[in-house]
């Protein structure tokens, strides 16, 4: 469940370098925690942190994921489309488009 957004919030997530590193690299491709923190020089722990916050306010996806041996693990996309900040009426605005799978988060077999 994603929570509310305020602008302080945008502006305190979006201003940490790692975390647009993470919106930029999984923009590109599904990507798991320990494929980031390999391609952003960062720890697990570090990227685990910043990745719980971005699903908490719902600008990554999260899918399940199974390599050969059928284990499985957690791939991360994207979901931040668009922000856009105004300032009205003595305070700041905040606006986000999320993409969208249009038949939601579910994983459909390759066929």
């Amino acid at each position: 469940m994603s929570r509310a957004w305020e602008a302080e919030t945008v502006f305190d997530l979006l201003g940490n370098e790692l975390v647009r590193e993470i919106l930029v690299l999984t923009s590109l491709e599904r990507l798991s925690a320990e494929e980031i923190a390999a391609r952003c020089s960062a720890s697990q722990p570090t990227v685990y942190r910043r990745l719980d916050s971005l699903e908490e306010y719902d600008l990554v996806g999260v899918h399940t994921e199974y390599d050969e041996e059928g284990n499985h693990y957690k791939s991360y996309e994207c979901r931040l489309e668009d922000a856009h900040i105004s300032i009205e009426e003595g305070g700041f605005t905040v606006d986000l488009t999320l993409r969208r799978d249009p038949v939601g988060d579910v994983d459909l077999p390759d066929e």
